[in-house]
């Protein structure tokens, strides 16, 4: 292949966020005293994943995002609480977790050997992402980490990838591969940008958006498939 930089999304493509998150929200919300915490998780899930769409398309900020959702739940569940206190709280649980896919670290080691420059383009919370990593086994892997609070911009604005194009050494975009679960961050934030993605699709879903990627794989298998030849 041609390719020689990779890009790879974090959450749901290496990092196992949903079961980070299922851990960091129980620990949390006994540290709050809920007791329904089940019901709680099956609010928050769902409206988080909704506002993190919101951000996406730019309907609101990421400091809304933070000091907002937490807030949200408690109220709907008739309390009123501070959200940015909350957020503080929450994140101190998040970031100690760092749990990866199975086979996500033999993946990076292959491409590391195959001379592949790997790079991690995450769209989150500069605290949390950097303590997941830290608390993770592939973060040796990357050459940089680029996160969306940091650069002031996210995926899928081509701007985030500008950036990143002057951050890494003799950057060449037509050498670029952008590697992730989402559509409408990842893959849509390569086409804004020029750069060719591969889709990260272990359920086989069906594509219902604007976003066109350039591969589709089921399996880190698959990706090595393509980019081992």
């Amino acid at each position: 292949m041609h390719y020689k930089f990779l890009l790879f999304d974090l959450d749901h493509t290496l990092l196992d966020f949903d079961l980070a998150e299922d851990l960091a929200l129980t620990a949390f919300l006994k540290e709050q005293g809920v007791a329904d915490i089940q019901a709680y998780k099956d609010y928050y899930i769902p409206m988080n994943k909704a506002l993190w769409r919101d951000l996406e398309q730019e309907k609101l900020t990421k400091s809304e995002l933070i000091n907002t959702r937490f807030s949200r739940l408690f109220n709907h569940f008739g309390m009123d609480k501070d959200g940015a206190e909350l957020a503080l709280h929450y994140q101190q649980h998040i970031a100690q977790h760092g749990q990866t896919y199975t086979g996500a670290s033999e993946l990076l080691d292959v491409l590391t050997e195959a001379d592949y420059e790997l790079y991690a383009a995450t769209n989150g919370i500069g605290f949390i992402q950097t303590g997941r990593l830290a608390h993770s086994d592939i973060s040796p892997y990357f050459n940089q980490i680029f996160i969306s609070e940091q650069l002031h911009t996210q995926k899928p604005d081509a701007l985030f990838f500008e950036k990143i194009a002057e951050l890494i050494p003799n950057f060449d975009k037509n050498r670029t591969l952008m590697i992730g679960d989402s559509l409408t961050a990842d893959i849509a934030g390569g086409n804004n940008a020029g750069i060719d993605t591969a889709w990260y699709n272990p359920k086989s879903l069906s594509n219902h958006t604007q976003a066109k990627p350039t591969y589709n794989f089921q399996s880190y298998q698959d990706l090595l498939d393509l980019l081992i030849k």
